[in-house]
């Protein structure tokens, strides 16, 4: 087994990737509202001024959304993109510095500019390679089998977190039940704490 198949690997992938979607598609409805986002395998935190409602309706959609639109689970400013880009970077630069002859590195600050163009350059030509890391190793836009199991908005400080948990199979029974199931279900769901 590889080990991105691994269950609680191929769970954080997915659920990342749920995540990038949710923000793209809150992104898409909010304009110019900040929020950032963090997965792990049981699910992910939004963190932004977000109405819980808002936070739903986009983790739904991303839900709907990502089996005919994988490119969803892509976002321009994963934290993935930033960590390619400072290896390469920092690579580059250490790389610079090595094929300098031993005698010519006495004074430090005379390679500063040799380091900083080697990670410049490098940074540049790495902004391809975060969004390929993305949908080959940190994201995972197969969502079947996925639902929600419960969104819990908290405020820590003046910051609003709204907690999202993913759960695999098929509905619990709030949602199979007769009647309203619909609105059953959301209330499960949504639950704001203080």
């Amino acid at each position: 087994m590889r080990l991105l198949d691994l269950p609680p690997i191929k769970r954080t992938r997915r659920n990342h990737a749920i995540e990038h979607a949710a923000v793209h598609i809150l992104a898409a409805r909010l304009p110019g509202r900040s929020m950032a986002g963090r997965s792990d395998a049981g699910g992910f935190f939004l963190l932004g001024n977000l109405e819980t409602e808002d936070v739903e309706h986009a983790v739904d959609e991303a839900l709907r959304r990502l089996p005919a639109e994988p490119e969803l689970a892509i976002h321009p400013n994963c934290g993935t993109n930033m960590v390619v880009g400072g290896l390469i970077a920092g690579a580059a630069a250490t790389l610079a510095v090595a094929f300098v002859p031993k005698r010519h590195r006495a004074g430090g600050l005379a390679l500063l500019p040799r380091m900083l163009l080697a990670g410049t350059f490098a940074s540049v030509a790495s902004q391809p390679l975060g969004p390929a890391a993305q949908r080959r190793w940190t994201t995972l836009p197969d969502v079947a089998g996925a639902r929600v199991g419960r969104i819990t908005r908290s405020m820590r400080g003046r910051l609003t977190v709204h907690r999202i948990t993913i759960d695999d199979g098929p509905p619990t029974d709030a949602a199979d039940g007769a009647g309203d199931a619909g609105a059953a279900d959301s209330r499960a769901r949504a639950v704001r704490t203080p």
